[in-house]
């Protein structure tokens, strides 16, 4: 066997592990994440997967940066194409709001469960969370500048207090598709960012 060979089975082999490691979290959380169950469902032993990634926490670290990526690819990158302010960020909080009501077995938003599950948890995960929603907080906040210098918002608009209204919808969104299976919830979310963004 080739060296390059190897070097691109082995990165399959990971990327197999972490796609089966999200679909597990994401009904189990990423604490319930374990080396048996996958090992157990990826037909592996538990050194062969613990092995790619060295400790749970690697692996669990390496399960969040593929959910952020996932995020990146699912809910801003689409919105790229729509003109800056108020229009992008309607675009994109309307992915955001598909994505969780397209999530299968109601499986909500990936990275808003996860802040949940870390958030009294200090340590590299809780980190690796604030990290990623701090550039999505720095995304809103720069897209509503934009709509206030464009007059698509009232001057005296208080963006800071606009994206914590922003992300309580969502939030809010979040449990009601995952606890309650209300199917009235997107509607309902778009309804609310709808008002947020209108002068």
């Amino acid at each position: 066997m080739s060296p390059r060979k190897s070097v691109a089975e082995t990165a399959a082999t990971r990327d197999r592990i972490i796609t089966s490691a999200l679909a597990l979290a994401t009904s189990e959380g990423l604490e319930g994440l374990t080396i048996g169950r996958l090992a157990t469902d990826l037909g592996m032993s538990k050194a062969g997967v613990i092995g790619h990634f060295g400790s749970k926490e690697a692996l669990q670290l390496a399960v969040l940066a593929s959910a952020v990526e996932r995020f990146r690819l699912r809910v801003p990158a689409r919105a790229v194409g729509a003109e800056p302010g108020t229009r992008r960020l309607t675009r994109a909080f309307d992915e955001w709001v598909d994505y969780m009501a397209e999530a299968e077995g109601h499986g909500g938003c990936f990275l808003t469960s996860v802040a949940t599950e870390f958030d009294g948890r200090p340590g590299p995960i809780r980190d690796a969370v604030l990290e990623a929603l701090a550039a999505w907080s720095a995304y809103v906040r720069a897209e509503l500048r934009t709509a206030v210098e464009a007059g698509e918002l009232p001057p005296d608009t208080d963006v800071d207090q606009v994206a914590f209204e922003l992300d309580g919808v969502v939030l809010a969104a979040n449990q009601s598709i995952q606890l309650h299976r209300d199917p009235r919830t997107p509607a309902r979310a778009r309804r609310a960012i709808a008002r947020l963004l209108t002068a």
